[in-house]
């Protein structure tokens, strides 16, 4: 929810909320690109609202009100990750909004530019990479451009097991998911997401971690603990098809594997269960209020 105090009527207020209901986090924007990259380069990291030792002849001061003030402890509702405290920042909103969205090449929080190149996927709202990219980064040469990052394997384990990408962790449940905004970093650290084919459980959990990271922040927009996610192409059983050598083991098991049937129903009914807890969580709480 925005706070009125940002705008000076309400119909600020109005304009500024469905221009945020209307914008996709990563979406690819027909118009070019404003000034805002000679502001931000690969290789420093600046935000797009400056910090208390920042100096501010490199941000954007006209629109940004640099008063900071303590913000309580949140959690996340019906679940009990709790996060550091962090500085409130008064932004200048819709400034922050049409950067994000005329600028493609910015990450979600507007701090950098996309550290790793990207293609045009099936999902267009999501950042894709190739199979190469993620090979590239597993190797290591990419060590000079990120601190740190995750491969986060979103099939059910009895596929994961049948092999996986080099240092993959496996994550297919939405509650394992909540458990990375438990240690915010302020690296430059990024997210692979990715399942069999990247159609469907790897987009829609990576869409997940992003709400709950906007919901986590939204008294800090844009600020994010992961601005910069990518989805696999393709997924593993492209990777698989190219890159072999960096599978453990060097093999590919199907979620549809004729000896894993049963494995599949039970697999499939547990993802579903948390869903729909969720779903009646929300019910209850909409017709408390």
């Amino acid at each position: 929810m925005i706070s009125r105090r940002l705008f000076q009527n309400s119909d600020d207020v109005d304009s500024m909320q469905s221009a945020i209901v209307t914008l996709n986090f990563d979406s690819t924007p027909e118009k070019e690109s404003r000034s805002i990259l000679s502001f931000i380069t690969p290789n420093i990291k600046r935000n797009i609202f400056p910090q208390p030792d920042q100096n501010c002849s490199v941000c954007l001061d006209d629109h940004v009100n640099t008063t900071l003030k303590k913000s309580a402890k949140r959690k996340l509702d019906n679940d009990d990750i709790s996060v550091p405290k962090r500085r409130k920042h008064n932004v200048d909103v819709k400034t922050v909004v049409n950067i994000l969205t005329e600028n493609e090449n910015l990450i979600a929080d507007g701090s950098r530019t996309y550290s790793l190149p990207t293609v045009q996927g099936k999902h267009q709202d999501l950042k894709s990479i190739l199979p190469e990219t993620l090979a590239d980064v597993v190797e290591g040469h990419y060590d000079d451009t990120i601190d740190s990052f995750q491969i986060i394997d979103c099939r059910y384990p009895y596929e994961f097991e049948g092999g996986h990408v080099r240092g993959a962790e496996n994550m297919y449940l939405h509650e394992t998911i909540l458990t990375l905004l438990q240690n915010p970093t302020t690296e430059k650290q990024v997210l692979i997401f990715h399942c069999e084919f990247s159609s469907e459980r790897g987009p829609k959990m990576l869409r997940f971690l992003r709400s709950k990271d906007r919901e986590l922040n939204k008294e800090n927009y844009p600020a994010l603990n992961f601005p910069e996610v990518y989805l696999l192409d393709g997924g593993y059983k492209a990777f698989f098809g190219e890159i072999p050598e960096l599978c453990d083991p060097i093999s590919y098991r199907p979620m549809l594997h004729s000896d894993h049937s049963t494995d599949l129903r039970h697999f499939r009914a547990k993802s579903k269960s948390w869903t729909a807890g969720e779903k009646r969580r929300y019910a209850k709480k909409s017709m408390r209020f």
